[in-house]
């Protein structure tokens, strides 16, 4: 299994409805060296200014921003020659970068390489602590700035230093 560290920025809460902006992704492996970056130009008129903002580009960038069947089908082949075997999706919050990367695959390719499932690192971490309330966040080098590759990367690092530390174990 191939575990790839997936984050998304968008300008609204949910898919169809509202854009994936864009999104990054890294093989977790020591190297931390394969990594994809998607930029999406916006599938609906609808979008949250607020939401947008998080991303640090405006609407009239996004516009010029990738076709998204192109960007998913390259993502796919991507996933493709990094993985050795199934890819796993993981994410600091599945929850929300499963459900826009899942509707984009499906509505855009046909399928998702991921399969139907998606795994927490937040939610792996307070079962290793067995506590609801801890973060893993100060397990990540680096900085969380919402470039989508910077936080996968910040991410991966974590699930790194928790099976470093903590004896995770995981196939890599």
């Amino acid at each position: 299994m191939a575990y790839i560290m997936v984050d998304i920025e968008s300008d609204g809460p949910i898919p169809g409805d509202y854009s994936m902006i864009s999104f990054g992704a890294v093989l977790v492996d020591e190297a931390l060296d394969k990594t994809f970056y998607g930029k999406l130009k916006p599938i609906s008129d609808k979008y949250i200014p607020e939401a947008l903002a998080v991303s640090g580009h405006s609407r009239e960038e996004t516009q010029a921003f990738d076709d998204p069947a192109k960007v998913m089908t390259d993502f796919a082949k991507w996933l493709k020659e990094t993985c050795r075997d199934r890819p796993i999706f993981i994410s600091d919050n599945n929850g929300f970068d499963w459900m826009f990367i899942c509707w984009y695959f499906h509505h855009f390719t046909g399928s998702n390489p991921f399969g139907f499932s998606s795994q927490n690192l937040g939610s792996l971490y307070k079962g290793i602590e067995r506590d609801t309330f801890v973060t893993f966040k100060h397990l990540r080098k680096t900085k969380h700035t919402h470039n989508p590759v910077d936080d996968a990367k910040g991410n991966a690092e974590a699930l790194l230093a928790i099976k470093k530390n903590y004896g995770l174990k995981i196939k890599l």
